[in-house]
């Protein structure tokens, strides 16, 4: 296991890309809003800008989430500063700049808030964006009491990510069915965890990762009664868009 946690140290609800259905996802407004609803841990994505600055950013393009256009990973910081990442949203946003990982780690240690910092690498870059983004998350949150959990598609990512910030928690993401393999993929990588689609959170499978002590968080979960069974059923955590109905306050802890 990486670093000292063997089990889950952190909340068992987790705003999804922030507030990202209720505010410009990946943003730090987004991240505002979770925490006003009561959400004290933030799922995000970081990939790389053409500069190498970590950046907040979920697709490979900035086009659905801006008023620009073209892959991340050929712009500069100084390009991405000088479009709006709110307007697309709603007027309320207009305005909103880029977050970065940066900024993001200063609201979040000021706040007392968690991250989880989903690794998302452009086209090619997987290795590259995985040791940045873990070298850079872990200066940057060197003094906090709780570390960032990192986590990835990437495989790739993911081990470089362990070479470059060992310490450093990570989980692997599972996109639709997960593969019989899932343990020794997780030992490969040193993984901690594993995060799921709830689609595929089946009861079996569910007893079965958490017998084998790896954490399991589902994503992404938007109805409060899935949420709730998921949590009663052991799970450790689960995302959610839905801030203002599933939130800390309502959910009952799991017994």
């Amino acid at each position: 296991m990486p670093g000292n946690f063997p089990n889950w140290p952190y909340p068992n609800l987790i705003a999804h890309r922030g507030a990202g259905r209720h505010a410009p996802e990946n943003t730090l407004a987004a991240i505002r809003l979770g925490a006003l609803h009561g959400f004290t841990m933030m799922e995000f994505d970081v990939k790389l800008s053409r500069d190498e600055v970590p950046i907040l950013l979920h697709d490979d393009t900035i086009d659905r989430t801006s008023n620009g256009s073209g892959a991340a990973s050929q712009l500069s910081l100084k390009d991405l500063a000088d479009r709006d990442f709110g307007a697309w949203h709603s007027a309320a946003y207009a305005g909103e700049p880029i977050a970065t990982l940066y900024a993001v780690a200063c609201y979040g240690l000021a706040n007392g808030l968690h991250a989880n910092i989903e690794i998302k690498p452009g086209a090619g870059q997987d290795a590259h964006t995985g040791r940045l983004v873990a070298g850079r998350a872990s200066e940057l949150w060197r003094h906090a009491g709780l570390p960032p959990l990192l986590s990835s598609f990437s495989e790739i990512a993911l081990d470089a990510a362990r070479a470059a910030a060992p310490d450093l928690p990570r989980a692997l993401l599972i996109d639709g069915a997960v593969p019989n393999d899932w343990r020794a993929r997780l030992d490969t990588l040193a993984c901690q965890g594993i995060h799921i689609d709830q689609r595929h959170a089946h009861p079996d499978l569910i007893a079965d990762i958490l017998a084998a002590g790896r954490t399991l968080a589902v994503w992404t979960v938007n109805d409060p009664a899935r949420a709730q069974e998921l949590l009663q059923a052991g799970c450790h955590a689960v995302f959610t868009d839905e801030i203002t109905r599933i939130t800390p306050a309502a959910m009952r802890p799991p017994n």
